[in-house]
């Protein structure tokens, strides 16, 4: 239920920031990195529990947040590049902010690699959750949710006239 409530939450958020492809592509994103992490539980055969539940949660925050940084900066080029074709114009983008994306997973996969060989038994199913979580978000965010904007042909003009509207709105 709390899974749902999250979504519906996400949706709605994702859409008045951005468009309606941007909040369905963030759904499909999160929701690919929950079933790749309840999947991680099947095949590992790892207890699964509340404290592996609270970490699926924490995923889904982790990978929505690496999901909209993606979409933010797929934002700015469909308006600074009103001629490339989107394909070209998601590739740019996703270029542009790999590196901080990397550091980042990176940053927080160490803290969480030192937590599960030092925290306990008590927080390993948190931590394990967590890592298979943050490495199947970073995927989730530039395989799956970038490209999910091509199928749905998201178009520089729909970018242009809610940048008009904004400045419109400001003035």
């Amino acid at each position: 239920m709390a899974m749902l409530v999250t979504f519906a939450a996400i949706a709605i958020y994702v859409w008045f920031r951005f468009e309606w492809q941007f909040a369905v592509g963030s759904i499909i994103s999160a929701a690919n990195v929950v079933v790749m992490t309840f999947g991680f539980y099947v095949v590992t055969q790892h207890e699964f529990n509340l404290t592996s539940l609270a970490a699926i949660l924490t995923t889904i925050g982790y990978s929505l947040n690496d999901t909209v940084v993606v979409y933010d900066r797929i934002r700015e080029t469909l308006r600074k590049y009103k001629k490339i074709p989107l394909g070209d114009l998601i590739d740019r983008a996703i270029n542009d902010m790999l590196g901080r994306t990397v550091i980042t997973t990176v940053t927080t996969l160490i803290a969480l690699f030192s937590l599960y060989l030092f925290g306990g038994e008590v927080i390993q199913a948190f931590t394990l959750a967590m890592i298979f979580g943050v490495l199947a978000a970073i995927f989730s965010s530039v395989c799956v949710a970038a490209p999910i904007l091509i199928y749905f042909g998201v178009r520089s003009d729909q970018m242009t006239k809610k940048e008009d509207v904004e400045a419109a709105g400001k003035a």
